[in-house]
């Protein structure tokens, strides 16, 4: 059984100021952090050009990057829903992009709660503009199009999680290669600026569908698997470590103790992750468990030299 806790893992600065917060807050996961080996990955955005949640979950299905890829790469066919070949994969999500004060911000799908009816609706009126620009799209899912783009075109993609926690800037290609991708995204835009979809949304207090953003390009081959078995992912600190919200964090933090970590009881493998960086705890079996150093986890906890 593995146990991964997206935003369990706070920024040194706050992880010394939460520290005494854990033996109230969360007994078992300060006993699971004393009986506990711990191995650390680093993730800088700037080289894996994904969050360090989905740096793990990458490794974790034993995703392989080429040379020339990011490890993004392996997202999209990870997150297919219909896979049928073994070309590369590319998604375009389904996205509201807005101005922001550091040029644009992007707001995810899972966040702008998209239905079916609407996706095709969009889809339908995005298939000219598409074949005039070399792309193709088909349905994937409420959320995101299959993409297949024009020969040779490779550029290299963000994840738009990673984006959303960010900005646009930093992460929209400006170079000639994706040319053609950034001119049927400008067309798209003015297209979908008054489609009846947005309309819609717009009476129901809904930010608009007006935009895409595109990720991937590996092969589902590059994956060994595509299921975790024995696996639980409980997001509910992430939102609260991204926004800096300690509060929330420790309240969270107890809800967790109660439902998920006291009826583990530190027996399974424990995955935290952080803004740049994630550890996976193993559980130390038997008499060595007795042996450790209870102390030794507040090096890693708060990064202290």
């Amino acid at each position: 059984m593995q146990i991964v806790l997206p935003g369990a893992l706070p920024d040194p600065g706050a992880a010394r100021e939460l520290m005494s917060y854990l033996p109230t807050h969360s007994p078992t996961l300060l006993r699971w952090f004393e009986r506990s080996s711990m191995a650390e990955t680093l993730s800088d955005a700037a080289l894996t050009h994904c969050t360090p949640l989905e740096h793990w979950q990458l490794l974790a299905h034993g995703f392989q990057a080429t040379p020339a890829q990011h490890l993004s790469a392996g997202l999209a066919p990870l997150r297919a829903q219909l896979v049928s070949d073994d070309k590369p994969v590319w998604l375009a999500e389904l996205i509201h992009m807005s101005p922001s004060r550091d040029g644009a911000a992007l707001l995810p799908a899972e966040s702008l709660d998209i239905d079916a009816e609407h996706a095709q609706a969009l889809l339908d009126s995005a298939h000219e503009l598409a074949t005039e620009n070399g792309f193709a799209f088909s349905p994937d899912s409420a959320n995101q199009w299959r993409v297949v783009p024009p020969t040779g075109f490779a550029p290299h993609c963000a994840s738009p999680t990673l984006v959303s926690i960010s900005t646009v800037n930093d992460w929209w290609p400006q170079d000639i290669a994706g040319q053609p991708w950034r001119r049927l995204v400008n067309a798209l835009q003015m297209l979908w600026y008054k489609h009846p979809v947005n309309l819609a949304r717009a009476a129901q207090g809904l930010a608009p569908i007006n935009s895409l953003w595109l990720y991937g390009g590996a092969q589902t081959s590059q994956l060994s698997h595509r299921t975790l078995p024995d696996t639980i992912i409980d997001d509910r600190l992430l939102s609260c470590l991204q926004a800096q919200d300690w509060g929330g964090w420790l309240a969270g933090l107890q809800a967790l103790e109660a439902e998920v970590l006291a009826p583990m009881n530190t027996h399974a493998e424990l995955v935290l992750t952080g803004s740049e960086r994630f550890v996976t705890l193993v559980p130390r079996r038997g008499w060595f468990a007795r042996f450790s150093g209870k102390q030794d986890w507040r090096r890693w906890w708060s990064v202290q030299s």
